[in-house]
């Protein structure tokens, strides 16, 4: 562990007005005196008192966050089910310039356009936003940023080549991927990780275990993918039933303000939350509909043995 330097500057003044100044560097907790005073102090504890006898002791001291290393790989369902290269996302959202430099996260990270001009299987597909969980809490959040998912699976800092590097201390951790419209997955045990070594996460992996049942959607490749067609925001997939995604797709077709003749077979062209294959176009009916992969999803999960289009493919993350 980096040592962190703490300055202690202790301020000692007696009613006649003398004054003494002492100062050390120490790492980690410590002990000092003078003048028969004793003061405990450490890392992160700040101290301003007064003291008997008219002494008055403060403490000043600076501290450094502590930060991990992490670099996960995850696929999202959505560009990956008609890949132009075989184990590679489609990056049509970075090739038709739809994605935008400012994250769509609570972060609002931005970046500079040139992260998008990088190609081939370190291109970048999207954002995605990463959690770090309490090891005795799955429901307590103690680090969270936006990034960037890769071609290949790689989730990246906003240089887009980089591995995270996140503001929480060395230990053991759970670590959560999300999208906009992906349902999230957690790891099913918390995971050690530190600064010095970069801890490859692989949620791909279809033997890497998660947390909850059938959190991803498994590919014949062993491969596994984030469950697409979340488009709702609600951590639930539906077709149809009480909270169905599709009619949000309809919806936002029919209301688009270049649908004059209201067409359910109209493309808006961009960067949307309904666009859940991802291909930069939106479409509820017609030669490249996104509403077809949510049905799919639904009646081919391992939970709907019944195949009911009502059936609810819930995202396996605790939550309070």
């Amino acid at each position: 562990m980096n040592c962190i330097k703490i300055i202690l500057l202790l301020c000692i003044s007696s009613c006649f007005g003398q004054q003494t100044v002492i100062s050390s560097v120490d790492a980690g907790g410590a002990t000092t005196s003078v003048n028969n005073v004793r003061l405990v102090y450490s890392i992160g504890e700040n101290t301003n008192r007064e003291v008997s006898n008219g002494f008055h002791i403060s403490e000043g001291f600076i501290s450094a966050r502590f930060k991990i290393t992490l670099n996960p790989v995850v696929f999202l369902q959505g560009p990956l089910v008609n890949p132009e290269t075989a184990d590679l996302m489609n990056d049509a959202l970075r090739v038709n310039n739809y994605i935008p430099t400012t994250s769509p996260y609570a972060d609002n990270a931005t970046v500079n356009a040139s992260v998008f001009s990088v190609t081939g299987n370190n291109a970048i597909v999207d954002w995605v936003w990463v959690e770090l969980r309490a090891e005795n809490d799955t429901t307590k959040i103690i680090a969270s940023q936006s990034a960037f998912v890769q071609r290949d699976g790689d989730v990246v800092g906003l240089d887009g080549i980089s591995s995270l590097l996140l503001n929480a201390p060395p230990g053991n951790h759970y670590v959560v991927i999300k999208h906009r419209n992906h349902l999230g997955v957690m790891s099913s045990n918390p995971i050690a990780l530190s600064r010095d070594t970069t801890t490859v996460v692989n949620f791909t992996d279809s033997s890497f275990s998660t947390f909850g049942a059938n959190a991803q959607i498994q590919f014949p490749s062993t491969t596994t993918a984030l469950w697409a067609g979340n488009v709702n925001g609600d951590t639930v997939i539906q077709y149809s039933g009480t909270n169905p995604d599709v009619p949000s797709i309809l919806a936002e077709v029919l209301n688009d303000s270049g649908n004059f003749l209201n067409f359910p077979t109209y493309v808006i062209n961009g960067y949307n939350v309904h666009d859940v294959n991802m291909d930069g176009k939106t479409q509820y009916t017609g030669t490249e509909p996104d509403s077809p992969l949510i049905l799919q999803n639904v009646l081919a999960h391992p939970g709907n043995f019944l195949n009911f289009s009502t059936y609810q493919i819930q995202e396996q993350l605790p939550e309070n």
